[in-house]
């Protein structure tokens, strides 16, 4: 069975028509440019998430960029963000002319870790720029603590948590300014970039509006030195049908998640996303952390099952970052995490069979790994195992080589014999 990580088409369908019937009055109108659908998504988003104000921009590194030239912020400053993140968290404050100042993550949500921040704010430091990492909201009561203690504005990068929550108040809504992405593969996707902004903030929302349009307010009139990044109208029309769903998916995700959490279980090896108390986790990715994170990917490979690797290397290590002089060692939860971690498919579309095949597969393999010392192991390379005799009662497996094992004073030899009898029972005929 093969299971893509995403499937956008398995989302697309049921909404087909409305998405093609949107696009094309945008074409009829001829309206491409800044035209009603941005203001109606604006209206849209902006009360769905509860903010005063939502500027739509051309993506969500836009998004980044603009909120912080809305404050200001340039050559010689510095910005505190996450380690682990897409580049475009430090990509941003780098392109303005700042500094990124990293500081290490929560090692079971993979969020910045507050308690470190205050250590690392400087005279220099003019800004924090938390993540809200795979959907679920950073420990926002702590960093805005420190926050408010050194009078710092909090940038929050929501690109992957539009709808996430943490006590009924939305991301982007927590901090002086939200950024949002709607790339395809978000859990509100466009066909095509796209990013948001959002504050409650009239003077900021004002300089952004100008920012995304060349810094004028007016047409030819530019006050300030802007950029162009106003989200097109075919973008904007997608998402305006697409957000009435968005509850939908988010609570497909949340059950697809819950089916894994429970399922992976018993696994000790394999740990499951930790949720924080108060927080809606909206799972744009359902992320799994394994020591054997390789050898677990290449099984994946090999039972056709979708993944990513978020992410394999992190932000201070990146080359271009190398004139900061971070050392391998520096951020170890954010370096452990790219080494143990993988994200699975967690698509509301997924079918109680492709859940059920993902959630056997794995089980399969911390089987093969962790139950070693209770197992006879082929020495041949099929790599085949079998359960000790004392346990078959609890499950059997199908014998995928011809070989027989006997023990003897020096150990297991594999004799060739016919196929060793076992089946797999119930839920669990997919070998």
């Amino acid at each position: 069975m093969k299971i893509p990580l995403l499937d956008l088409k398995a989302q697309h369908d049921p909404i087909d028509a409305e998405i093609k019937a949107a696009v094309l009055q945008v074409i009829d109108q001829a309206n491409y440019i800044m035209g009603p659908e941005v203001a109606q998504f604006e209206k849209a988003a902006g009360d769905y998430i509860g903010a005063r104000h939502a500027i739509a921009v051309a993506s969500g590194t836009d998004a980044l960029l603009l909120s912080l030239r809305a404050l200001g912020i340039g050559v010689g400053d510095e910005v505190i963000t996450t380690p682990y993140s897409f580049f475009a968290t430090a990509g941003a404050i780098a392109n303005v002319g700042a500094t990124p100042v990293f500081v290490d993550i929560e090692p079971d949500t993979y969020n910045i870790n507050p308690k470190r921040i205050a250590a690392r704010i400087t005279p220099r430091t003019k800004a924090i720029l938390p993540v809200h990492l795979f959907g679920q909201c950073a420990d926002m009561d702590s960093i805005l603590a420190v926050a408010g203690e050194h009078r710092l504005p909090v940038i929050e990068d929501a690109a992957q948590a539009f709808g996430a929550h943490h006590k009924g108040r939305k991301a982007g809504t927590l901090g002086s300014l939200g950024c949002f992405s709607f790339f395809p593969s978000k859990n509100l996707g466009g066909l095509g970039d796209g990013g948001m902004i959002t504050t409650n903030d009239d003077a900021l929302a004002e300089r952004a509006r100008m920012l995304r349009a060349h810094g004028g307010k007016e047409k030819y009139m530019h006050s300030i030195v802007g950029t162009n990044s106003r989200l097109d109208t075919l973008q904007a029309a997608v998402l305006l049908v697409k957000i009435k769903y968005i509850d939908g998916w988010h609570e497909g995700r949340r059950r697809n998640a819950r089916y894994f959490d429970n399922a992976f279980a018993g696994i000790v090896d394999l740990k499951t996303p930790v949720v924080r108390p108060a927080n809606y986790h909206i799972y744009n990715q359902y992320v799994v952390r394994s020591a054997t994170r390789d050898l677990l990917v290449a099984h994946l490979k090999q039972c056709e099952i979708g993944y990513a690797l978020y992410y394999p290397r992190p932000l201070h290590l990146q080359t271009c970052f190398s004139y900061l002089g971070y050392q391998p060692g520096d951020m170890p939860e954010a370096e452990a995490a790219c080494r143990e971690t993988v994200a699975l498919p967690v698509y509301p579309e997924l079918t109680d069979e492709q859940l059920q095949y993902i959630a056997f597969r794995l089980e399969q393999f911390f089987l093969s790994t962790s139950l070693k010392k209770s197992l006879y192991g082929c020495s041949w390379p099929c790599g085949a195992l079998r359960r000790r005799k004392k346990h078959r009662h609890a499950w059997e497996r199908r014998h995928p080589c011809r070989h027989r094992w006997t023990r003897s004073a020096t150990g297991l030899a594999p004799t060739v014999v016919g196929a060793l009898p076992g089946i797999f029972r119930g839920e669990y005929a997919y070998y």
